[in-house]
């Protein structure tokens, strides 16, 4: 077993409580095995600084969905609840594909977990995927808004946008792991401050410039239906925007085994990125709706290619829309090298178990350049840019890319807190870490699981309608479920030879 470097290794301070005994007798050997803690990351920096990600601001240009909103973020509050009951229990980089083998039957622990490790990772070079093309389509709107409308982007130079904006990336998440946290506490920053600046600019512009502020009965009770759908099931469809918006908490889990008290700074981080993301989302969504056109048309329309270009180009003129929409697009760029640095130790981890084709290759560690998994952010960057081919067919294809991430990444949160429900608790293997919430813990993971079923069941729905042409068509169900049914079957003929779960030992 690997000799550990205990001044960089927290685990006397992150693990859970089926492992505190023996670290306070001084034997921190049976706890690494215990839970796959051999070799560590060195990372300098807090989790809960880490976690809070840049997810906060992407509310602001989310669909207004009125108290649709809320009402998504509270279930997917409790999704982050049931999560960290068990991230508190056992923190560690390959959490949810970990605790589904932990807790499972011996007949469903390998399938189950090898199943949610692909989907867990699918779900977030998905969301990497999403971000990034988020960002592609940000930056050229600085050119359009700059020339007034009167330019839009092909689809190749969006892709080549796309691209340049992954590869700088895995540059970043390469050579720049000794500064992250500091990168990630700015951007806190900057997110919160820029809903608030939203929040404040947007109405004093709409007065500057003789604009009406919406009513509340318009913000609140406005209903505008867009597509073929009912009313009540279009409802429904709005809540995609809150359930993208607000998934990625899971990064906390990702980078457990690089955080000073784990079993502490895990649940804070997801709960504080939830709570924030769902607060000052509709916080600025709502001011957004008082302050924008009411011909939904021309807001979505837009020559930028953005609706939030526009709702600040009608507030705040030209030179305030370049400014506002500068720093969304900065807050965007860092939230893809949040994802890809999350999504960079889930794929080792996975390697590090033997579940990727190509393991032995991608578990490597560089020692060279500060102990990072240079493989895995490369491979992901690598598959990041291939799924990406996708904009270069239409816009379907490319809306394709978030829910993409919505379905893969539900589908991994549901499997782990379900087999704890149905193996954990009976068999006395689920013990809590010091975050639990007692005697609400069963009913809120029960819970969490009907709603995560339906998540996955609303994200394939074609947005526009029933009876989609191949021009509006949902393509989520396609991606996703080859990606399911190729696991399934690459396990159930190859890897169930050589696949035993998670690892112990790393060489």
């Amino acid at each position: 077993m690997a000799e550990i470097d205990k001044k960089h290794d927290p685990i006397s301070e992150s693990v859970g409580p089926a492992v505190e005994s023996s670290v306070e007798k001084g034997d921190v050997s049976s706890d690494l095995d215990l839970l796959g803690f051999c070799y560590r990351f060195q990372y300098h920096g807090s989790l809960a600084i880490d976690c809070l990600d840049s997810v906060v601001l992407y509310a602001s240009w989310a669909c207004w969905d009125g108290l649709g909103w809320l009402v998504a973020s509270f279930f997917i509050m409790l999704v982050g609840l049931a999560m960290a009951d068990l991230a508190s229990a056992m923190p560690t980089a390959g959490g949810l594909y970990f605790w589904t083998h932990y807790f499972a039957s011996d007949k469903w622990r390998n399938p189950l977990s090898f199943v949610v490790g692909y989907s867990n990772t699918l779900g977030l070079v998905g969301g990497l995927c999403s971000i990034d093309y988020g960002f592609a389509l940000m930056l050229l709107s600085l050119v359009s808004i700059a020339r007034d409308g009167e330019w839009s982007a092909s689809r190749p130079v969006i892709y080549a946008t796309y691209l340049g904006t992954v590869a700088i990336h895995g540059v970043m998440a390469t050579f720049m792991g000794r500064i992250m946290n500091h990168i990630q506490t700015v951007c806190i920053f900057l997110n919160v401050a820029l809903v608030v600046a939203t929040v404040i600019a947007l109405p004093v512009g709409n007065a500057q410039n003789g604009l009406p502020i919406n009513s509340g009965k318009y913000v609140f009770g406005d209903v505008e239906n867009l597509t073929t759908w009912s009313s009540g099931w279009t409802f429904m469809l709005a809540w995609l925007s809150p359930i993208w918006t607000i998934g990625a908490f899971d990064s906390c889990v990702h980078m457990s085994e690089e955080a000073t008290h784990a079993a502490r700074a895990v649940p804070l981080g997801i709960i504080l990125s939830i709570g924030l993301c769902g607060i000052l989302g509709f916080l600025s969504l709502a001011v957004i709706a008082a302050c924008m056109d009411q011909n939904i048309t021309n807001v979505l329309g837009s020559a930028f290619g953005q609706p939030m270009a526009q709702i600040y180009y009608d507030s705040l003129g030209k030179s305030g829309a370049l400014g506002f929409m500068a720093v969304v697009a900065i807050v965007q760029f860092f939230m893809g090298l949040s994802i890809l640095v999350a999504a960079s130790r889930q794929t080792w981890a996975f390697s590090r178990d033997g579940a990727l084709p190509f393991s032995d290759f991608f578990r490597h560690v560089s020692k060279r350049i500060q102990y990072q998994p240079v493989r895995t952010v490369w491979g992901v960057a690598i598959i990041a840019i291939l799924i990406g081919l996708l904009t270069l067919i239409d816009a379907a294809a490319a809306n394709a890319l978030f829910s993409l991430a919505v379905a893969g990444n539900d589908v991994a949160w549901g499997v782990p807190i379900l087999c704890r429900l149905i193996w954990g608790d009976k068999t006395g293997k689920f013990r809590p870490g010091e975050f639990y919430t007692g005697v609400f813990s069963k009913p809120i993971a029960w819970t969490a699981v009907a709603y995560l079923l339906f998540a996955i069941v609303l994200c394939m729905f074609p947005t526009g309608g029933a009876d989609p042409t191949p021009d509006n068509m949902n393509y989520t169900i396609v991606i996703n479920g080859a990606i399911w049914i190729g696991a399934a079957l690459y396990y159930f003929l190859f890897a169930r030879k050589w696949y035993t779960g998670p690892k112990s030992t790393v060489s």
